[in-house]
């Protein structure tokens, strides 16, 4: 696949995720996080299951003997970081958990170098500091001072245990190679259905959502939960888990444009966090000296080893 086809589909991305955090807000007052969480996906596997037939014709066979891997993928990615997202936004502020979810794109780099050798060269760890500067002046309107004056309670914990989950999610994503990415989601998300069925038929359901409410889990079933996973998983295999990481960072910038076009404010100083996470962001695109066309990494000592892709 050709690069810039893989940096659009990051973007997309994180651009159906923006949307999810500024429909998320309808939805969670309305319906409990487990109820989101199933909801969202029950919707998204009747598309993703077709969509995986058509586009890929997988064996589906063959995408079953998977099936731990991609139960790690469902407790992780499918139930856990969504569940400990809406969660969390019952016990802390919207800016402390964006504070804290905008750590994440350091956690997948460390953990990606550390677990999957991935390396990281200064240009990309000049554009990871780029971007999360960005997205800490984006958050704190510039008075960066907040980040040392904020009291960090249950809900910012659990926020912290999303996108640790969301950190392994990746990484594992990135190893899956020998099944296509939009059946292994489907599979994914499946099981994740399963294991979340008995907890929703003992568990209080909210009915009839308001129409805003409805509107937001049609959008966050369909484009962050379809969109965006097949997206994230295709680009995962065509680029390292560290370089794509830094691209969560534009969830922030994309929820300050949309809530822009709902009428909200932005300020000058949420316009620069912006540039700078754009800034980082190409900077982390840009190849190293050291990778040449072949996929292969020259070391110091002029010998040659598979980069992980």
């Amino acid at each position: 696949m050709q690069k810039h086809y893989v940096l659009l589909f990051l973007i997309l991305a994180n651009l159906f995720w923006a949307g999810n955090y500024v429909f998320g807000k309808y939805v969670v007052q309305e319906m409990h996080p487990l109820q989101i969480t199933f909801s969202r996906w029950l919707l998204a596997v009747l598309l993703l299951i077709p969509l995986a037939h058509l586009i890929e014709r997988p064996d589906w066979r063959k995408v079953w003997r998977e099936w731990k891997t991609l139960l790690v993928m469902a407790v992780l990615g499918i139930i856990g970081y969504n569940f400990l997202l809406y969660e969390a936004l019952r016990f802390t502020t919207s800016m402390n958990a964006a504070l804290v979810n905008s750590v994440n794109p350091v956690l997948i780099v460390l953990f990606s170098s550390f677990l999957l050798k991935e390396r990281v060269s200064g240009r990309n760890g000049l554009g990871l500091i780029l971007s999360l500067l960005g997205v800490l002046l984006v958050l704190t309107n510039g008075q960066l001072q907040k980040i040392f004056h904020l009291q960090y309670n249950q809900g910012d914990l659990l926020m912290l245990l999303a996108i640790l989950a969301w950190t392994f999610y990746s990484i594992i994503g990135k190893r899956l190679r020998n099944i296509p990415p939009i059946s292994a989601t489907a599979v994914s998300v499946l099981i994740g259905l399963v294991i979340l069925l008995p907890i929703v038929l003992v568990s209080e359901i909210h009915f009839p959502l308001s129409r805003q409410a409805t509107i937001g889990i049609l959008y966050m079933g369909i484009f962050p939960s379809v969109g965006s996973f097949i997206f994230w998983n295709v680009a995962l295999r065509h680029i390292g888990a560290a370089h794509a990481g830094i691209y969560l960072n534009l969830i922030t910038v994309f929820t300050a444009i949309l809530s822009l076009l709902l009428g909200d404010t932005i300020t000058f100083v949420q316009v620069l966090g912006g540039i700078l996470v754009f800034i980082g962001v190409y900077l982390n695109s840009k190849k190293t000296k050291k990778e040449n066309t072949s996929g292969f990494v020259v070391n110091d000592k002029g010998n040659r080893s598979r980069m992980v892709r």
